[in-house]
C-alpha cells in the first residue's frame, strides 16, 4: 500500500510543480486576460466623437532594463537581485488616432510601461531551461520560480480566499424567529466585482421588506421597483416570476402595495388611467428609471438623471450576465429567482448556505491579483492619455500619441502595489517578502491561502478546521495566535483547477441536446 502510494506522488509531481498554480495563472493573464482588459476598456473620445483613439493587440517582450546611457539590455534575474532593479518586461500597444470623416489611420506599436514578470513563467529567461543552463545563469536548479523581483527584492504573490463569485450565497441574520437574511452575488466580469445585496427585513409600516443595493447606487432601494425598471413592469409579471407558491405571492402583492407608496410621485396617474396596457407598462417602466435616477443623480436635469440611472443598471447589475440593454430581462429574471430563494430561507423550506463550505470558496492565486492590478492601472494610464490628448487640443498644437502616453503611470501603479503589498481595493499584504529562511520556508510561502477577515474578531467557525478543507488543506500548518486558521496551506498534493468560459460549456451542453432552461 505504502509503495504505491509514493507512486502516485511521484506520477503527481511527473506532472505538476508545487508552485505550477502561480506560474499557470500569470501565463493565462499574460496570454489572455491583458488583451481582454485593453478590449473591453471604454475608447478615448475628444471634442464630443471628434477624434477617437483605437487600440489593438498588446505585445510583451522579455525581461530587459535600461542602462544610465539609454540602451537596453537583457537582464537575468540574479542581476536584477543584485543590482536592485525590476525584474519586468516592456509592453507595446498598438493605437491610432483617428478624426471623424478622415480616413482611418494605420495602427502603430506604442510604449505604454514595465510589466513584472513571474520568474518561469512564459516570458521569463529562465522557462525551459535545463538544470546546467541554470547553473550557468547563477540560479538555482531546485528553485520552482512563481514570485516576482522588484527593487531587488524577491516578492511572493499570496493567493487570497474569497467567497465563490457569481453564485447566489443565502445568509440568515440572527434567529430564525427575526425573520431576517439577505442573498448576496458578488458579480465579476473581467476584473470589475459588483457586490449585489437583496436583503429580507421584518416587515415595518410603509417600508418595502424586500430592498436591494448595488454599486454606484446610494443606499437601499425596493426590490419591485428595480424589477419594474429591468422590464418586469406590472404586478402580476412581477409575482408569477418570483414565485408559483401561493403563501410567497401574497407577501410579494404586499411588498408591492407599501413600493408603490415611494413609486406614485413619479408615475403619470393620467396614463394609468386611460392608457392602453403597453402605455401603462412603459409607464411604470419610465417612472421606475425616474426613481433610480434621482438617486443616482439628484438635482441634475432630467434627462441626464434618466440616462444615468440606465447606464447605472446596465453596468454595475450583475456585470457578469452582460451590459447591454437586452440582458435587462434576463436580470429580471435572475433577481426574480434570487428572491424565491431568499423567501424558502424565511419560511424555513431551504437552508442558508455555510460559508465556510469550500464548494462556496474560490482561490484567487497570481494571475487573478495581477489582473485586478492591471485593470485600475490601464484605466489610470487611458485618463492621463484622454488629459495629456484634451491639453494638446486646447493649446492647439498637433495630437501625438507617443507624447500623450506617459508610460510611468502604469509602471509606478504596478510596481507600487508588489512593493508595498498594497492592493487595489484597500487590501493589505497580499504581497510579501518572500521567506527564504529555509528551502521548506519558501515552498510553504508560496503555497500560503491567506482569509480576507479581520484578524481582531473571533470568527471562531472561519478559524475552524471544515470537513471540506480534506485533501485541500493542510490541517496542520497554520499560525498560533491572532492568525489562527486565517492563514492557511495547501496540502501537498492540492491542485488548483482553472475557471472556464460559461460560454464554453453552454456550447457543449448544447451540443449534448440538452434544453437550457
Amino acid at each position: 500500500m505504502t509503495e504505491n502510494n509514493w507512486k502516485l506522488v511521484d506520477a503527481f509531481f511527473d506532472k505538476y510543480d508545487l508552485v505550477d498554480h502561480h506560474i499557470k495563472s500569470y501565463n493565462d493573464f499574460v496570454n489572455n486576460r491583458i488583451q481582454n482588459i485593453i478590449d473591453i476598456t471604454d475608447p478615448i473620445s475628444l471634442d464630443d466623437g471628434k477624434y477617437t483613439l483605437k487600440t489593438g493587440k498588446v505585445r510583451i517582450e522579455k525581461p530587459s532594463n535600461k542602462e544610465a546611457d539609454g540602451s537596453r539590455s537583457e537582464i537575468d534575474p540574479t542581476e536584477a537581485r543584485l543590482r536592485n532593479l525590476n525584474y519586468s518586461a516592456d509592453m507595446y500597444l498598438e493605437m491610432a488616432l483617428n478624426e471623424e470623416g478622415e480616413p482611418e489611420n494605420p495602427l502603430e506599436e506604442v510604449y505604454i510601461g514595465e510589466l513584472p514578470v513571474m520568474l518561469k513563467s512564459d516570458i521569463c529567461h529562465l522557462n525551459g531551461l535545463s538544470d546546467e543552463e541554470l547553473i550557468e545563469k547563477h540560479e538555482d536548479p531546485q528553485d520552482l520560480g512563481g514570485y516576482f523581483i522588484v527593487n531587488g527584492s524577491e516578492r511572493a504573490v499570496v493567493t487570497m480566499e474569497e467567497i465563490a463569485p457569481n453564485k447566489i450565497i443565502l445568509e440568515r441574520i440572527g434567529e430564525v424567529e427575526d425573520r431576517h437574511a439577505k442573498a448576496v452575488v458578488t458579480s465579476i466580469k473581467s476584473g470589475f466585482r459588483a457586490r449585489i445585496t437583496l436583503e429580507y427585513k421584518k416587515p415595518r409600516k410603509n417600508k418595502a421588506f424586500l430592498r436591494i443595493s448595488f454599486p454606484y447606487l446610494p443606499g437601499e432601494i425596493p426590490l419591485v421597483v428595480l424589477l419594474r425598471a429591468l422590464g418586469l413592469a406590472t404586478d402580476q409579471e412581477i409575482v408569477t416570476k418570483i414565485s408559483k407558491d401561493n403563501n410567497f405571492q401574497m407577501m410579494i402583492a404586499d411588498d408591492i402595495q407599501v413600493s408603490e407608496e415611494e413609486l406614485n410621485k413619479f408615475i403619470d396617474q393620467s396614463v394609468i388611467r386611460n392608457g392602453t396596457k403597453d402605455e401603462v407598462r412603459q409607464e411604470l417602466q419610465d417612472a421606475a428609471i425616474k426613481y433610480i435616477g434621482n438617486r443616482v443623480a439628484k438635482n441634475m436635469p432630467k434627462d441626464y438623471r434618466y440616462k444615468r440611472a440606465k447606464d447605472v443598471v446596465n453596468r454595475y447589475l450583475l456585470p457578469h450576465m452582460g451590459t447591454e440593454e437586452d440582458k435587462c430581462y434576463d436580470k429580471a429574471i435572475y433577481l426574480a429567482e434570487m428572491t424565491e430563494m431568499l423567501l424558502e430561507v424565511i419560511e424555513e423550506k431551504r437552508k442558508p448556505h455555510d460559508k465556510d463550505h469550500y464548494t462556496n470558496k474560490r482561490l484567487r492565486v497570481s494571475g487573478d491579483l495581477m489582473e485586478d492590478l492591471f485593470r485600475v492601472a490601464f484605466t489610470n494610464l487611458t485618463r492621463d492619455m484622454s488629459y495629456q490628448l484634451e491639453r494638446s487640443l486646447s493649446r492647439g498644437k498637433e495630437l501625438s500619441i507617443k507624447q500623450a502616453v506617459r508610460s510611468d503611470v502604469l509602471t509606478e501603479n504596478i510596481k507600487h502595489a508588489i512593493a508595498t503589498g498594497n492592493w487595489v481595493g484597500g487590501r493589505a499584504g497580499v504581497s510579501q517578502l518572500l521567506d527564504r529562511t529555509s528551502y521548506m520556508g519558501t515552498l510553504s510561502h508560496l503555497r500560503r491561502v491567506v482569509s480576507p477577515l479581520t484578524r481582531s474578531q473571533p470568527h471562531f467557525e472561519a478559524r475552524d478546521l471544515h470537513p471540506t478543507q480534506f485533501g485541500k488543506i493542510c490541517p496542520n500548518e497554520t499560525p498560533e495566535g491572532p492568525n489562527c486558521g486565517l492563514v492557511k496551506n495547501l496540502a501537498l498534493m492540492c491542485n488548483i483547477s482553472e475557471g472556464s468560459d460559461d460560454k464554453e460549456i453552454i456550447d457543449v451542453i448544447e451540443q449534448m441536446d440538452v434544453e437550457l432552461i
